[in-house]
């Protein structure tokens, strides 16, 4: 590990032992040999819909702003567009907790630098430790390195921070406050590798709640923040002074005065609240804390504000409303000093529900101050404010409540609040729902009212449940979790509302019927009744049905395919079924509570369960269900279209049914695991919906799209730097459509892709062909092309298996025409001599009979340039060996090899 010549030994020796791993980002690494198209990814538009705890301004260049999520990655402001640009798309399967960002730092001088420490859980559920990544290109690639505990983006306590900080003298220099009673640690190689600060002497002591089971709550939040101040050291040598808070009630902030090296209890410090921030005002030389009760960032009943003296020591409480108030339910966070006028500092309430968050303003440093509204005559307010929200009008939660509340609210869970400090006008806060700003802050001190927008194009959070694709209506309908959900009319476009009458705070499952597209079901999460809804006009208008005795969530819930009739499986209660709109409901019999169920797309009497890896059936409209074979899936979905033909995901990979659940059969043993699978438009010449399936095929994890009936041609049509995390809850085809595909995030919204390019094969070199998708046909005969005829011997043929596995095999070929004038049309012939079969091509039309393969051009590549070549590529099966040809004609002329 590089150090710094000017840490002493004594410095050096106050670090532990060096316990990090380095590696370069996934994005970086090399993708395994796949059949792929690329395609172009974007969200659905919905902006927002999740909490963003931590918004930070980059001191070192105007209008670089970053904010983090805890559950949906880290953004870059594009000023230009308005819009924010993801920034951890690249992290996948197997390191989705990346996507739950603790803490975010930009190099306070260098403007291309930027650090994320990430990692989503502290406990069991995520099973990776956290990482910091690192960034010299504002976050357009990262690398990665990995530490030795894990990090808790979605943990409580997430809003307080930032835990992760760069030395503003010394860049190479980075502290990070680390949870789960790990303390504090240090890089001095630009967050290439870490170690624990041993003369720290706090790791924290809060813990939410220590009784909790699951352990969620029950972890020590940890060390939490990290200021440096700048004037204590000059460039190129580490800032002596750092103060540290601590989540402990007792003993919250601590400081270094030696860089590091020792670390002291800053005298006089209030107790009996946790500091969630500390910002420093270096020109006045006044730190500033903010602290709760609690670590939020959904509780917190009693804090304060407090304003330290660095050159005196003395500590002054500034609280706008102090603790000792009985007007004070509230912590304080989301602290701000305008770095244009440091004598005006901001804070927010940290959690207000009733009637909402309060945000403070002081011009005099905490002297006095002001509130963004103001009690007027119980139940009345006066507003310094005024809020538009015509970008994203669903903000008002469709609410329209009596007096104190308004709609929209100002927001809630507002751990961050941040003015600018190149713009005393602007300033931008989180909430649990979106990102607000304004730009006109400094009306506030003459009396006028501040407009706040939302600010959150291009930041989409939602966790995603379910998504349907009806044939007619809405192109897609969304089932979210915190927000419902959505009728997406235009997917280019943010939705007015989501769903109301009944509004569920998190859709389940929705359903359509196949014949009857118009009627459309939910079910969902929400206090008390009801948990299920109707609509007979595609999902613009909803009403509720009754639930059944014993139902405490939504489900899952299948329309028959005329929309005659409805199976639920409630949460808390058994499967039901219901003749109509859910006016009453019957137990069905046979089939477990808590089966997942669906409804076959043809016949409206049949419907499918599965639980416990046992798929039954109904035929008699969901009043009994038979038990029948097993597969260790979790998912079932019904192909439409096409009675009885199912398709089933899990762990065990991808299997199928085409007799109503009676037999299934795995697909392919290379597809070791699936997570879901959807129907989509079939292709040209087909009659069978395309397949669209989150799968690892050959070990690799992605989006996958087939156009084959039984599932074998399989094309990726993500790549690397679209993986998106946690994905695959949802995902669906567009039967309007070829190509098009939905696909639902746990944190990142809804994407849609469409084809942006022909499919090609990646050779293991890294070596790529462009190419069309060609389907292959098996005929009696052969296929003859008159064609310029090529000189004997002035043609080579280079056969090449790319990828093989148990069963099946890729390979591409390439022509070149060795003569000395073009070949216009060709066909290529050639025989196999152990049975396989082509299953898919590109670049060439492939029929085959027996052994005897032709391939013929495309319509765009049939002219061979005397020296030129073309190539072409398949995707093949085999049984006992896959022994390559020798022998190839082209236009009935025999080819070298080579």
């Amino acid at each position: 590990m590089r150090r710094l010549l000017a840490l002493t030994t004594a410095a050096v020796a106050a670090l532990g032992v060096v316990l990090v791993s380095n590696a370069v980002s996934p994005a970086a690494e090399p993708s395994a040999s796949a059949i792929v198209q690329p395609h172009k990814w974007r969200n659905v538009e919905i902006e927002g819909g999740g909490f963003v705890p931590g918004i930070v301004f980059s001191p070192a260049e105007k209008d670089l702003i970053y904010s983090r999520t805890d559950i949906g990655g880290a953004y870059r402001w594009n000023q230009a567009t308005g819009r924010w640009t993801p920034l951890l798309d690249w992290v996948g399967y197997e390191n989705w907790g990346y996507n739950g960002v603790v803490s975010i730092a930009p190099d306070p001088k260098d403007a291309d630098k930027v650090y994320a420490a990430v990692g989503m859980y502290t406990n069991g559920w995520d099973p990776n430790n956290g990482a910091i990544l690192r960034s010299s290109d504002r976050g357009d690639t990262w690398q990665t390195s990995v530490l030795p505990f894990k990090l808790g983006g979605n943990m409580p306590g997430r809003g307080m921070g930032e835990r992760l900080a760069v030395d503003p003298n010394d860049g190479r220099v980075l502290y990070l406050g680390a949870p789960s009673g790990k303390g504090l640690w240090r890089s001095t190689d630009s967050g290439v590798t870490w170690s624990q600060v041993v003369s720290f002497p706090n790791p924290g002591n809060y813990v939410e709640n220590p009784n909790d089971p699951g352990g969620y709550a029950g972890d020590n939040q940890g060390v939490v923040w990290v200021t440096y101040d700048p004037r204590s050291s000059t460039a190129g040598s580490p800032s002596k002074t750092v103060y540290v808070g601590v989540a402990d009630k007792e003993n919250t902030v601590y400081r270094t005065t030696d860089a590091g090296v020792t670390w002291e209890r800053l005298a006089g410090q209030p107790t009996g609240y946790i500091a969630h921030k500390g910002v420093l005002d270096h020109q006045g030389g006044f730190l500033y804390l903010a602290t709760s009760d609690k670590g939020g960032p959904y509780d917190g009943g009693k804090g304060d504000v407090w304003k330290y003296d660095t050159a005196t020591g003395a500590w002054t409480q500034i609280s706008p409303v102090p603790s000792s108030s009985a007007d004070n339910l509230f912590g304080y966070s989301g602290l701000t000093v305008d770095r244009q006028n440091p004598g005006t500092i901001m804070v927010a309430t940290q959690i207000a529900w009733w009637p909402d968050v309060t945000f403070f303003r002081s011009t005099d440093g905490g002297a006095t101050w002001t509130r963004i509204w103001d009690w007027a005559g119980y139940p009345n307010r006066s507003f310094r404010y005024k809020m538009d929200i015509t970008s994203s009008p669903w903000l008002s939660m469709g609410a329209n409540p009596a007096p104190p509340e308004v709609s929209p609210k100002l927001g809630w869970m507002t751990e961050s609040l941040e003015i600018d400090p190149f713009d005393s006008n602007r300033m931008m806060y989180g909430t649990g729902a979106t990102v607000y700003g304004t730009t006109d802050l400094t009306k506030w001190d003459t009396g006028g009212q501040i407009t706040i927008k939302p600010t959150a194009a291009g930041l989409e959070e939602t966790a995603v449940l379910d998504l349907i694709s009806p044939p007619t209506g809405a192109p897609l309908i969304s089932g979210l979790g915190d927000i419902g959900g959505f009728r997406h009319d235009d997917v280019t476009k943010v939705p007015s509302m989501m769903f109301q009458q009944p509004f569920f705070t998190t859709t389940t499952s929705l359903d359509y019927a196949e014949a009857n597209p118009s009627v459309v079901v939910r079910a969902g999460n929400v206090d008390g009744p009801a948990h299920v809804a109707f609509s007979t006009d595609g999902g613009a208008n909803w009403f509720a049905g009754a639930d059944p005795a014993g139902v405490t969530g939504g489900g899952t819930v299948a329309a028959a395919a005329d929309g005659s009739r409805f199976v639920w499986s409630p949460g808390g209660a058994a499967v039901h079924y219901s003749v109509g709109f859910g006016n009453t409901w019957t137990p069905s019999t046979g089939i477990p509570a808590g089966a997942v169920v669906e409804a076959d797309r043809v016949n409206p009497k049949k419907f499918y369960g599965l639980a416990d890896d046992t798929v039954y059936v109904s035929t008699d409209g969901g009043a009994t269900f038979t038990a029948g074979p097993t597969a260790n899936v979790a998912r079932l979905h019904a192909v439409p279209g096409h009675e009885g033909h199912l398709w089933l995901a899990g762990e065990g990979g991808l299997f199928r049914s085409t007799d109503s659940g009676a037999t299934v059969a795995k697909t392919r043993d290379h597809i070791t695991s699936a997570v879901n699978i959807g129907f989509g438009k079939p292709a040209e010449g087909k009659t069978y919906p395309a397949l669209y399936a989150v799968l690892t095929l050959n070990g690799k994890t992605g989006v996958y799209r087939s156009d084959d009936e039984a599932g074998l041609g399989w094309v990726r049509i993500n790549d690397d730097a679209h993986q998106y995390g946690n994905m695959g809850e949802a995902i669906t085809g567009d039967p309007r459509v070829y190509g098009r595909v939905y696909l639902g995030t746990n944190g990142r919204g809804v994407l849609v892709a469409d084809p942006s390019g022909n499919i090609s094969t990646t050779e293991p070199t890294g070596t790529t062909t462009t190419s069309t998708s060609t389907t292959t046909t098996t005929t009696t005969g052969t296929t003859t092309t008159t064609t310029d005829q090529p000189p004997l011997g002035d043609c080579s043929v280079r056969y090449s298996v790319g990828s093989q596995w148990g069963g099946g095999f890729t390979a591409s070929v390439k022509i070149t025409n060795r003569g000395t004038s073009a070949v216009t049309g060709w066909n290529l012939g050639w025989s196999f001599a152990n049975g396989q079969k082509i299953v898919h091509s590109w670049n060439g039309k492939v029929s085959q009979s027996g052994a005897a393969v032709t391939v013929t051009n495309e319509g765009w590549n049939g002219t061979i340039g005397a020296g030129r070549s073309v190539d072409f590529g398949f995707q093949a099966s085999w049984q006992g060996s896959n022994v390559a040809p020798t022998g190839f004609t082209l236009n009935g002329r025999t080819c070298s090899l080579g």
